[in-house]
Formats: C-alpha cells, sequence, structure tokens
C-alpha cells in the first residue's frame, strides 16, 4: 500500500532526503522553512557524523560524540522538516515511491539520495573481518578496541614472535585516511602509551602502510606525496608503495612479490564503492557502483530524481569525476536543493559549478599537507590549516569546543582520554 504524506493534502511538495551525511544534511538545511514543501529525512542512523576526523575515533585521540551530532537536533526549529530512523529497501523511480523496511512505501514529489559510500574489498568480502574499514563509529570503536588490545595482550605475552605480531600494525590504502591512521598509531605508540607500560616497549610497534600505487596519497601534487612518505618515514612508519595485497587472515597480511607480514591488527584504508541501493528502474552506474547523473545532479529521465555525494558519479571533465570530499558533498547536496526551489518557483535549472577548496591531509602532530590551486602547504602552517579548516566544518558548536579543547591537551601533554577497550558483547 503507497503511503501519501499528510502534507501533500495541504498542497505541500514532499521532498525525501535519503541519508544524513554531508550532503543530505546539507539539503534539507536548505529546503528548512520553505513553506511549499514537506521534507523527510531518512538514515539508518540517528546521528550526522563528521567523518573526516573517524581516525582519531579508531586511535582514541576523540570520543564518538565530539564527532557526530543528532540529526534531529539540527531540525528541531524546521517544522517543515522530519526525521526518520530507518533504512531504504528500493526506489521506483517510474512511480516515484520510495520503500523503506518494514514494506512502507512512501510516495514523494522529489528525491534527493544521499546513501554514501562504503568501503570495496576488490571481491573479497571475507578481508572485513580481519580488517575491518573506517566509515562509522561502530568501526571506528572497534578499530579502537583492537589497537588498544594488541598493547594489553603484548604486555601479557611471553613469546617473542607473538608479541611482535601483536604490535605490528597494517594500514591498507595509501590515501588520506591511511596516511592519517598510519600517523596517528605511530604517534600514541611514540609517545601517548610508551610510559604506561612497564613489560614492552611501545616504541617498538611497527606500523606498516601499504599502497598499490606507485605514490601515497596520489591525488596530490608529487612534491606533497614525496613530503608525507618522508614525514611518515621519519616517524617510523614502513611504508610499501607499488604493493598488493592478496589475502589477509588472523595471522597477518600476505603482499605480492610473497612477502608476509604477521600482524594481529589490520586496517582497511582502501577502496571504495558506492552504498549499494535497489532501483525498480533502469539507471547507469560506473564502476564502482557511482550513479551516473545530470549536470544538476538529477538522474537522467527523472529530473525529479537527484543523487549527490558520495554515491553520485558527477563528470567534471572528460577524465575526472567530482571527489568524494565533505566540501564538494556539501556544495552537491545545496545545489540539488536550489534546484527544486528552481522548479518549484518556475526558474530554469542551472549545471553545478564545482568550487574546489583544495584538499588536505594531517601526517602527525605539527605535520600535515594541503594544497589549493597553485598553493602548497606542508609542516607546520599545514597543520594549523588543517586543524582550522576541521573545526569549521564540525556541525555543532558543542562538537567544535569539544574538540579544540581535546586537541590542545592532547598537544601540550601528549594524552589521550578516550582509551576505552569496550567489548561487543554487553552480557556479564
Amino acid at each position: 500500500m503507497i503511503i501519501k504524506h499528510p502534507s501533500s493534502a495541504k498542497g505541500k511538495k514532499i521532498v525525501v532526503v535519503v541519508g544524513a551525511g554531508f550532503a543530505g544534511l546539507k539539503a534539507a538545511q536548505e529546503l528548512a522553512h520553505l513553506n511549499e514543501v514537506q521534507v523527510v529525512v531518512v538514515d539508518q542512523r540517528n546521528h550526522h557524523l563528521f567523518q573526516p576526523l573517524l581516525y582519531q575515533g579508531a586511535t582514541a585521540g576523540l570520543n564518538p560524540s565530539d564527532i557526530a551530532v543528532p540529526i534531529r537536533s539540527q531540525f528541531s526549529d524546521s517544522a517543515n522538516i522530519e526525521v526518520h530512523l530507518g533504512k531504504i529497501s528500493y526506489v521506483d523511480l517510474a512511480a516515484k515511491v520510495v520503500v523503506a523496511d518494514g514494506g512502507i512505501e512512501l510516495s514523494y514529489d522529489y528525491i534527493i539520495l544521499a546513501c554514501g559510500a562504503r568501503h570495496s574489498y576488490f571481491a573479497h568480502p571475507e578481508w572485513e573481518v580481519f580488517a575491518p574499514g573506517l566509515k562509522t563509529i561502530e568501526q571506528a570503536t572497534e578499530i579502537r578496541r583492537r589497537i588498544l588490545l594488541a598493547f594489553e595482550n603484548a604486555e601479557n605475552e611471553f613469546v617473542e614472535s607473538e608479541k611482535k605480531a601483536l604490535l605490528t600494525f597494517v594500514i591498507v590504502g595509501g590515501g588520506p585516511t591511511g596516511v592519517e591512521m598510519a600517523g596517528a598509531i605511530s604517534d600514541i605508540s611514540q609517545t601517548v602509551l610508551s610510559h604506561d607500560f612497564k613489560r614492552i616497549d611501545t616504541k617498538s610497534a611497527q606500523v606498516v602502510l601499504v599502497e598499490a600505487g606507485a605514490r601515497i596519497l596520489g591525488s596530490f601534487d608529487g612534491s606533497l606525496s614525496a613530503q608525507a612518505a618522508l614525514d611518515l618515514k621519519k616517524m617510523g612508519v614502513d611504508v610499501r608503495v607499488g604493493t598488493r595485497v592478496v589475502n589477509i587472515d588472523d595471522q597477518g597480511v600476505q603482499l605480492s612479490g610473497g612477502g608476509y607480514i604477521p600482524a594481529k591488527t589490520v586496517v582497511w584504508a582502501a577502496g571504495v564503492q558506492a552504498t549499494p541501493l535497489e532501483f525498480k528502474s533502469p539507471i547507469i552506474r560506473d564502476n564502482s557502483g557511482r550513479i551516473k547523473v545530470n549536470s544538476d545532479f538529477s538522474i537522467p529521465q527523472h529530473p525529479e530524481a537527484f543523487v549527490v555525494g558520495d554515491m553520485a558519479s558527477f563528470q567534471l571533465t572528460e577524465k575526472q569525476i567530482l571527489p568524494g570530499l565533505a566540501p564538494a558533498a556539501i556544495q552537491a547536496g545545496r545545489h540539488a536543493a536550489l534546484m527544486i526551489k528552481a522548479t518549484l518557483h518556475g526558474q530554469p535549472r542551472v549545471d553545478f559549478k564545482y568550487n574546489d577548496k583544495g584538499q588536505m591531509a594531517t601526517i602527525g602532530k605539527t605535520k600535515a599537507i594541503a594544497q589549493v590551486g597553485n598553493i602548497r602547504l606542508t609542516g607546520f602552517i599545514a597543520w594549523l590549516s588543517w586543524l582550522f579548516i576541521h573545526i569549521l566544518y564540525l556541525v555543532g558548536f558543542k562538537n567544535k569546543f569539544a574538540v579544540f579543547l581535546q586537541w590542545i591537551w592532547s598537544y601540550l601533554f601528549a594524552k589521550r582520554g578516550s582509551r576505552l577497550i569496550t567489548d561487543k558483547e554487553w552480557r556479564l
């Protein structure tokens, strides 16, 4: 049975926003207080997550609550926006119906799909249990548990080979997430934990960053990539480029060329793919599962349906698509909402123009790289820029303040307060 939203009887257009990441949240915010529409935001989690800082949650630098805010709290004052906790099963573009788990069918006038992305294990989904990715709070706390437990178990281990495997951490993927994870694990082993253990020397921990490409941070300028690799090596990280992972199990990582790394903790930061979503109507996807869209983010043949964020394959040039960065997702979400406004007001739609705000990555304390247009920054200046930008994009004043104070504390005293080892089982 197809349900029509009660507001449709009052002449309002129903806009369904699926996903409250950077793109979906911005789209809903742009439509807030617009009397002509009733916005229904659907997400399978009740919080908006600031994913660029998720690695700090995974390495005990920040609490999960510091980088996440309840979605509902962002729309408390918006009478035309309602939030629903749930998961979308499929979308029927022809009938203009979205179907949620439980069989609830809701008709819409416009829909904005912003379901984000998930990790791709390159046809090896069985690796995930041994090498979790970093896209959710649950994954971050699990990685934190594994990292901290590795040091605890090493303290109790008497067999040297087992102790070495426990103190070896492998990060697969040399993009920003992989680089930031490698730097953070090296930092806590060299500074934060160095005085807390008596039987083991945490500084002897080995952090290995494995990248299949010719260099880490391949989307950055070559000079910045080289500087990041040099900074990581100075921190004790073993950077291995041009090396593929061919197998992962509970004992370690098998590399191309016959190399093997015994390791109890492996983190996956390699390929990504669009979150799978079923459609009843035919759509065109790229090799990463992203949906190909028009120049205004609408789905071809369906001007009322938009796809934004990591789920969209938006062609900037013949060889370049819109990058999967927070600023790009925010701009995309805003543009989709503006196109709905334009249509409602009888105005023509316009093509999306991307404002490239650059990219940056932090390597460790006082070390980072950044590029904006022709500007290249490294070292302390890049690190300060990284701090400022990430504070700026955080949602919620409380989060901005809490993260800022935590960073000052960590910088001055090399302490991390979120070192909790939590069990997945809640029963005693």
